[in-house]
């Protein structure tokens, strides 16, 4: 059997990491508009004007790369029986007892769910931000609808945040998993042990 299994292509990665890092630039740049005590990272993007000018432009990027990765992934994270009972067993997983655990395909249960929340939240950052953005399309909406727009907005923002450091945690948590993300390779201990079903259909095993 080779070292390493292979889990994810060159194209795939760099979409992956375009996608984080538009993320990183985005979130940055939108905290710094959210309230005077984060106004300070508005000046890794050259200051308040330029921050303003530049978050909806790294908003739409992100939206379109995401686009592309999403249109990749989707069909492996459809949600299927097994995943849901893998979601029931979740606290086993949490506590290592791997042996009652259900076996998995190249993605869990709760790696399903998080990819159809960032789906879902993608679209509404997208769109209320919009609506919002000035001076090009806010004119055209009347002040109770941007308002509405810009809590719906900060509010999916945050939890878009919560839910990319439950990924960044938990890619870090489960030793091995960076390695699929930045040589494209896994072991077969690895692929064995966290996605057994995904493991033999690699395998023949």
């Amino acid at each position: 059997m080779s070292r390493w299994i292979h889990r994810y292509s060159a194209g795939e990665r760099s979409n992956h990491w375009a996608v984080a890092i538009s993320f990183v630039l985005a979130a940055l740049s939108g905290i710094a508009l959210f309230h005077p005590a984060f106004f300070f990272l508005s000046h890794l993007f050259g200051g308040g004007t330029w921050d303003r000018i530049l978050h909806p432009y790294i908003g739409v990027f992100l939206a379109l790369v995401f686009i592309l990765l999403a249109l990749r992934f989707w069909r492996r994270n459809v949600i299927r029986p097994r995943d849901r009972e893998w979601m029931r067993h979740m606290g086993d997983e949490l506590h290592n007892r791997d042996e009652r655990m259900p076996e998995t395909g190249k993605y869990n249960g709760g790696q399903k769910v998080l990819f159809w929340t960032v789906v879902m939240l993608i679209p509404i950052l997208l769109l209320t931000g919009i609506v919002i953005w000035r001076p090009w399309f806010a004119p055209a909406f009347p002040l109770v609808v941007l308002r509405i727009a810009v809590l719906i907005h900060a509010v999916v923002a945050w939890l878009m945040i919560l839910a990319i450091i439950v990924h960044v945690y938990a890619a870090l948590w489960v030793k091995g998993s960076v390695r699929a993300m930045t040589r494209g390779t896994v072991s077969p201990a690895w692929a064995k042990h966290h996605h057994r079903a995904w493991y033999r259909e690699m395998t023949g095993k």
